[in-house]
């Protein structure tokens, strides 16, 4: 069975854009010195909301707007937390997380008093066709082909997502603010000394990385599955921390490790439909995830011993 055709690469790109909207939040966190593991809670409850949002308004716009507001509160509730009242980051994120997985069923009976909760579980009774994030078809480029038929298409959050890896370059190297996340980052004792607020900086950092997990989120139940269901995000959040660090923290490295996700995603898919056993099939994106940080460590490993040899010459 051939599986290098165009609906496979197709559904390379459509995986790896909710992993690329979170590993960009985790880029830009890491920026400014902050470890924000909770991404997967935070897609998770964008998630229901927006497709709640979407489903109560009748439009699809306004549930993405709600899940974009929901990842913002969230992330700075984790700020307040951790900035404000001093708690371990790592212990909020992880909280968020539990919230995000089983927190979410229990606000599903709770907002629609039970009533909602067995259709809620389908990932086709809450999104219609009408309701889903629409799909663009993009002049000329659809005409051309193979390449029209893996690029034309695809969700507008999608093409969003790729725009904002550039987006994220300039806000990071080419702003005033971005030099600030930066300079928060990596010394912020110094960059308080010349009279960064580091606090409101670490505030911004989390508050952007929030509203791209609620674009992920919102992707996922809105886009991607049709419809919102309990554990939907399915470790995508972690895996963008691992894609992150794969990138080397930089936006087109973190996109490159993000597509290297899909494409084991889309792999394990594939395989799957051939007839083996889904047990074994499973596990594929999570082997991928192991082997490629590895294989990051190793290299990053001989870098620096490369550096120090310098070093030692000099």
């Amino acid at each position: 069975m051939n599986i290098l055709t165009t609906d496979f690469f197709f559904s390379i790109i459509r995986i790896a854009t909710p992993i690329l909207l979170a590993t960009l939040a985790a880029v830009i966190g890491e920026k400014g010195g902050v470890s924000n593991i909770g991404l997967e809670g935070i897609m998770m409850m964008s998630a229901l909301f927006g497709s709640l949002g979407a489903y109560w308004t009748g439009s699809w716009f306004a549930g993405l707007l709600i899940a974009m507001v929901v990842g913002l509160l969230e992330a700075l509730l984790m700020g307040f937390f951790a900035f404000h009242l001093k708690t371990d980051i790592i212990l909020v994120g992880t909280a968020v997380n539990m919230v995000g997985s089983g927190g979410t069923i229990f606000l599903v009976k709770v907002i629609t008093n039970g009533t909602m909760g067995q259709s809620l579980t389908s990932t086709t009774s809450l999104i219609t066709k009408s309701l889903q994030i629409p799909g663009i078809q993009i002049p000329f480029i659809r005409d051309i082909p193979v390449v029209g038929k893996v690029i034309s298409g695809h969700s507008l959050l999608t093409y969003a997502a790729f725009i904002l890896v550039w987006l994220t370059i300039v806000l990071l190297y080419k702003t005033p603010l971005g030099l600030n996340i930066r300079s928060v980052g990596e010394n912020p004792n110094a960059a308080s000394s010349v009279g960064v607020s580091v606090e409101q900086i670490r505030y911004i950092t989390i508050g952007i990385g929030g509203v791209l997990a609620g674009l992920g989120g919102a992707y996922m139940s809105m886009y991607y599955a049709m419809g919102w269901s309990l554990d939907m995000v399915a470790g995508r959040g972690f895996i963008a921390l691992a894609a992150q660090s794969m990138g080397g923290g930089e936006p087109v490295g973190a996109m490159l490790a993000a597509l290297v996700f899909g494409f084991a995603q889309a792999l394990g898919i594939k395989v799957s439909a051939t007839g083996v056993d889904s047990n074994l099939v499973a596990p594929i994106p999570y082997i991928v995830t192991i082997l490629s940080l590895v294989l990051f460590a190793l290299n990053q490993r001989r870098k620096d011993k490369k550096r120090h040899a310098a070093s030692a010459l000099d």
